[in-house]
Parts: structure tokens; C-alpha cells; sequence
């Protein structure tokens, strides 16, 4: 690619510094979980934890009882979104990022047509709207009734399809702090007696996603949507945009009074969640994620908990609780994937029983060990 001289070059360590302080792991930010949900656009949620554990990284203050209770009034819900996948969002940001992202959604179904023979999708919406409208159905009770009508198609798929025709929400008591229950469904308009918005232009959203992971590429955020063709969205905004290169010639985009902080701004330890939307929102990860350690927070189809050392991927942690969360011991356990300092060891150290004291509160004790996450 063609480097243009007059455009600035930001370096991958410019670039982490940049995403660092949008994703509110600079400094904790004094802000409303509300306002966190707002700002990030929304955080992953295919377990009922990340979003908690996210928030305790990011947030002065935070308790996740503030979280749990936006759920129990329907402020925030839980519904597939960006990449197909579940997200923790504000009911705003659902009814207008669910329809945007659709075609995300359209192309998963996609995968499921061969177990889909001779059913009527038109209808198949239809039937599982007024099923789980009645009221919320778990996904087994939903695919039992779809087989009922459709007998010769995949029930797997039929589960699929109604997730793809839907606005599906998983409602409360699912996702609340120290109380979920099993996934059961009904639409978004049935839960926060609202419409979807029709046809949302994304503009708006280009916008909002530099604020919160920029400055960015418009394949890094396709990777974010798991959209294609956004490339015109971001061409009607260049004139209010400013321009950059990476390291490598790939246009960036920005909004022109975003934070850009000095490429060697401290970036103490942080304590994220597996699947932390920091690391799945660009199609360049090496911003965050050293080539060294690509794909090592994974194993199988098993993704772990995740900590940065000065902005970048270095290990993985879960935390251990005896007592079920009601005042026994809280054990952070890291296994880090290179040699820490000894400055560096200590801060992990105090990050982690902050957060231990954060998402285990009333526990008897706290503790860090230094181990094997992923067999231990």
C-alpha cells in the first residue's frame, strides 16, 4: 500500500494508548454503569459474567449490584447483537444496534439452511413470536414447539431461525448478579414495550464506535458489527473526520477532538473478562495482542479471563471463591505468559485483589497465587 506522507502515522503503541483510554483502562472512569453501557456501545455477554468483570475493570466505584439492577428494570438487556453474539446493551442501543446488525445475524442463519428444508421462515417467525410472546420460553421449549409444526427439519436449526427472524432478549432473572437462572426468551418489544428502529442508519454508529475503540479501520469495525459494506458510512463522515496510518499504510479514522494520549502514558495492570469486546473489535489485534500470544487465551472452544501488563495481553486469571460467594476465601489465580518484573509482579498483585474485592465483596479473605489457569 501506497504510504501518503502528509497523513500521520500513529505507531501500534499510539494506537494502544488510544483504544486504552476509550475503553476506560487508562484510569478508572467516575461513571454510571448506565453511562459504561452507553459509552462502550455495549459489552460481551455469552457468559453472565464478562459484563460484571468488565465494569470492575473500567469503573471507580463500581458495584455489580448497579448493573444487576438495570436488568431487573429492563434498562439493560441481554440479546444478540454485534457478531452474532450476545451482548449486554442498553435497551436504546438494543432496538437500534439489533436491526443494524442484522445482516450479521442472516448470515449465520445461513449456515443452518440445509436443516431448514421446506419451512416457511415467514411463518416460523410468526408461530415462535406468539409462542414466546405468551410467555419466555427456554430455547429447548422454543425448538420443541417449532418441531411440532416443522417435524422433518432440524430442530437445532429451527432454534437458529427463530433467533435470526427475532429480536430475541434472554429475560431477567437471567444475567443478574449472584442470581441468574436459565436462559429464557421472549422478543424485545414484548420485554420493554418498545419498537425496534426501523432501517437505523449507521452512521451515528461509526461515530460512536471511534469513541469507543478508535482510531479504527472500516474492516476494524466490520470485524466489531460483523457487518460488511460499511465502507460509504465512513466515507459520508470523512469530511468530519480526521485521517491516520498505522504502522503498516491502513487508513485510520477518528473523531477530531478524541483522546490520542502520549504513546508512553503509564497503563497500569487491568483484569478483564473472556470475550472483553478490547480484544475482538478490530481486524488488526496487534495493538493489544502481541504475535506471541495469539489465540493463547483460548483452549478448544474455551475462552479464559484475561490481564494486561502496560496495555498488552500477558496472561490469564480466573477467580476461585469457597463458599459460593457468601464470605468464604477469594483466591485470584494468574499464570502469566512471560516473565513479569518484579514492579510489574507486584501491581498484577494489587490489581488483582482490588478486583477480587470488587466481584467478591464480603469475602473472609483475599488472595493471589501464581499458577496454572488453564490446567490448574
Amino acid at each position: 500500500m501506497t504510504k501518503n506522507p502528509s497523513v500521520p502515522v500513529l505507531s501500534r503503541r499510539a494506537l494502544n494508548r488510544a483504544t486504552l483510554d476509550r475503553q476506560l483502562l487508562l484510569r478508572r472512569a467516575r461513571m454510571s454503569a448506565a453511562d459504561a453501557l452507553t459509552h462502550l456501545v455495549g459489552l460481551q455477554a455469552q457468559n453472565v459474567k464478562p459484563p460484571y468483570y468488565a465494569l470492575a475493570a473500567r469503573l471507580d466505584g463500581f458495584a455489580p449490584e448497579e448493573l444487576s439492577d438495570l436488568m431487573g428494570a429492563r434498562a439493560a438487556v441481554r440479546a444478540v447483537t454485534m457478531r452474532s453474539t450476545v451482548h449486554t446493551l442498553t435497551a436504546d442501543d438494543l432496538l437500534t444496534l439489533r436491526p443494524l446488525t442484522q445482516a450479521a445475524v442472516d448470515r449465520e442463519l445461513r449456515a443452518f439452511r440445509k436443516g431448514l428444508g421446506g419451512v416457511d421462515l415467514d411463518r416460523l417467525a410468526a408461530v415462535a413470536r406468539a409462542y414466546v410472546e405468551e410467555e419466555p420460553r427456554t430455547p429447548a421449549q422454543l425448538r420443541d414447539e417449532l418441531a411440532g409444526h416443522w417435524p422433518d427439519a432440524d430442530p437445532a436449526s429451527l432454534g437458529i431461525a427463530a433467533r435470526a427472524r427475532l429480536p430475541l432478549v434472554q429475560v431477567t432473572p437471567r444475567g443478574l448478579w449472584r442470581r441468574s437462572g436459565r436462559v429464557a426468551l421472549t422478543t424485545a418489544e414484548h420485554w420493554l414495550g418498545r419498537p425496534l428502529v426501523d432501517r437505523p442508519e449507521p452512521d451515528a454508529v461509526v461515530e460512536r464506535y471511534l469513541a469507543a475503540f478508535g482510531p479504527a479501520s472500516v474492516r476494524d469495525m466490520q470485524a466489531w458489527a460483523g457487518l460488511t459494506g460499511l465502507r460509504d458510512a465512513f466515507e459520508r463522515l470523512r469530511p468530519r473526520l480526521r485521517t491516520f496510518r498505522d504502522e503498516d499504510g491502513v487508513e485510520l479514522f477518528d473523531l477530531p477532538d478524541a483522546p490520542r494520549p502520549d504513546p508512553e502514558t503509564p497503563a497500569p495492570p487491568r483484569f478483564l473478562p473472556e470475550f472483553d469486546n478490547l480484544l475482538l473489535s478490530h481486524a488488526d489485534r496487534t495493538r493489544v495482542v502481541p504475535a506471541a500470544y495469539k489465540a493463547r487465551n483460548w483452549k478448544s472452544n474455551q475462552s479464559f479471563c484475561t490481564f494486561l501488563v502496560d496495555g498488552l495481553l500477558a496472561g490469564v486469571w480466573r477467580l476461585d471463591e469457597t463458599g459460593g460467594g457468601g464470605g468464604g476465601a477469594a483466591t485470584v489465580v494468574v499464570e502469566a505468559f512471560g516473565t513479569l518484573t518484579k514492579a510489574q509482579r507486584a501491581d498484577v498483585e494489587d490489581e488483582a485483589v482490588r478486583t477480587a474485592r470488587v466481584l467478591a465483596a464480603g469475602a473472609s479473605s483475599y488472595d493471589v497465587r501464581f499458577g496454572a489457569v488453564i490446567d490448574g
